[in-house]
């Protein structure tokens, strides 16, 4: 009975571990790998174990990061089940399809330049057609059902507040008469954030492996962050410029739609054009609204009331090209939320090449920045960016705020590991290094815990 410990245990993405009980192999998480070039094509590199060995995944929720390459282990030989929430299901068939159609694109254009080179074409990681065999594969387990999915292996999802689905996972392994009970904490959300419940609590367990995104620092509190994006709203209005939003195109668009709904009036959002331009966050959307049972108190009143609302005859869903170009002939009055949040593809791109070198525009960041990418150049605030072999001079105000992250801070992470009325192992994954040590210690200062950071390869014995 052991866990072993391979993605994220490097880096803040690519979550992927492995429950091995009474002969049986279980995989938590496939995630893809995000970041620097060199990062990134790690992706293409043979897993550590044989795909076709594991008898069944477990999958926390749909971020790519945690999802990404589950379409590479099928088209790799694994046949199995793959256990999630239904909302996850449902929100991994829109995230893996774009990831592989995106994949595909990248592929064609490199192949190109290989073809003048008369070097040998490279194969996308996978294709549509994968993403529609692994989605094939997922059963929907709702959160607080505890089921058997192997001999010895038993499995509970409980609600993380992250995203829609998002889900802790507790694994109950037997093995010669014995019980061990194991938490994974996928991601965890942040508390009394808009639209989904806060992350459930967990009293009892032997191990825990626990995520640290932001495990060194605090978020801006939820009232202040809003104040800000007011003033960010009102101040670029009267400066006559555009608003730019990279988002993720699961949680955190939906989240912005909300508060700009509720605060539509107070706001003055009258005045702006808004768009969505991501048709991924679109269908993600339209997947948030057929699940009103997973909304908070005060996102289901607002759902109630939406027929009473003021309709947002300014919000404009653009899903084709054509529509998502021509909002750069808008010089001011636009409000633009666009994939990716990490500005590493996307629309977003485009949006950036026509806005960033203008003043008197706002691109205001949501959310985590991984190392290597566009977004956590522009955060750091690097006076140049390149984008598409072009570069450009970052003269557009740029404004972090940390209080509309899906994840939980420190304080919040705190909060949920000092639930565990047991003394359970800790053990720190998907954080930058830095990070990951400093959590590490703040949870050994703060509850005595033993708490280890675990290297890729690292087995522990249950």
């Amino acid at each position: 009975m052991e866990v072993e410990f391979y993605g994220a245990a490097a880096r803040v993405t690519g979550t992927c571990h492995m429950l091995r009980v009474g002969g049986r192999r279980i995989l938590l998480d496939c995630g893809l790998i995000q970041g620097l070039p060199e990062d990134e094509a790690l992706n293409v590199e043979p897993f550590p174990f044989d795909a076709a060995g594991v008898d069944a995944v477990v999958l926390s929720h749909g971020h790519i990061d945690h999802s990404g390459r589950l379409p590479l282990l099928v088209s790799r030989g694994f046949k199995g089940p793959v256990y999630t929430h239904p909302a996850t299901r449902d929100l991994a068939l829109v995230l893996l399809q774009d990831s592989a159609r995106l994949n595909e694109r990248d592929i064609r254009y490199r192949n190109r330049l290989r073809a003048k080179k008369k070097l040998p074409p490279l194969d996308p990681l996978y294709t549509v057609e994968d993403v529609v065999d692994t989605v094939n594969l997922m059963q929907g387990v709702p959160y607080g059902e505890k089921r058997d999915i192997l001999p010895g292996v038993a499995i509970r999802f409980m609600d993380a507040g992250h995203i829609l689905g998002s889900a802790m996972v507790e694994v109950w392994l037997t093995e010669n008469g014995r019980t061990t009970k194991l938490v994974f904490s996928g991601d965890v959300g942040q508390y009394d954030s808009p639209i989904l419940y806060d992350p459930a609590e967990i009293s009892e367990a032997d191990l825990v492996i626990v995520e640290s995104t932001y495990g060194d620092r605090l978020h801006k509190k939820r009232d202040l962050t809003l104040a800000e994006l007011a003033e960010i709203i009102r101040a670029s209005r009267l400066g006559k410029g555009n608003i730019l939003i990279p988002a993720f195109s699961i949680g955190r668009s939906q989240e912005l739609l909300y508060l700009f709904g509720k605060y539509h009036e107070e706001w003055g959002l009258k005045d702006w054009q808004i768009y969505l331009d991501s048709p991924m966050a679109i269908e993600a959307s339209r997947i948030y609204w057929q699940y009103p049972e997973l909304y908070d108190e005060e996102a289901t009143k607002l759902r109630r009331m939406v027929h009473e609302m003021p309709k947002p005859e300014n919000l404009h869903f653009t899903r084709d090209v054509e529509a998502s170009k021509k909002i750069n002939d808008i010089d001011q009055g636009a409000i633009i939320i666009a994939g990716n949040g990490m500005c590493n593809g996307g629309r977003i791109i485009y949006h950036l090449r026509h806005n960033l070198e203008r003043p008197e525009c706002q691109v205001v960041i949501t959310g985590f920045q991984a190392e290597g990418t566009l977004g956590r150049e522009i955060v750091e605030g690097a006076e140049t960016v390149r984008i598409r072999g072009d570069d450009f001079r970052v003269r557009a105000g740029v404004h972090t705020l940390g209080g509309l992250s899906a994840h939980g801070d420190r304080d919040d992470l705190l909060r949920w590991i000092r639930g565990f009325s047991t003394r359970p192992r800790m053990y720190v994954v998907h954080g930058e290094a830095a990070v990951k040590e400093r959590f590490a210690q703040t949870i050994r200062d703060e509850t005595g815990l033993e708490t280890t950071v675990p290297s890729p390869g690292d087995v522990v014995d249950l």
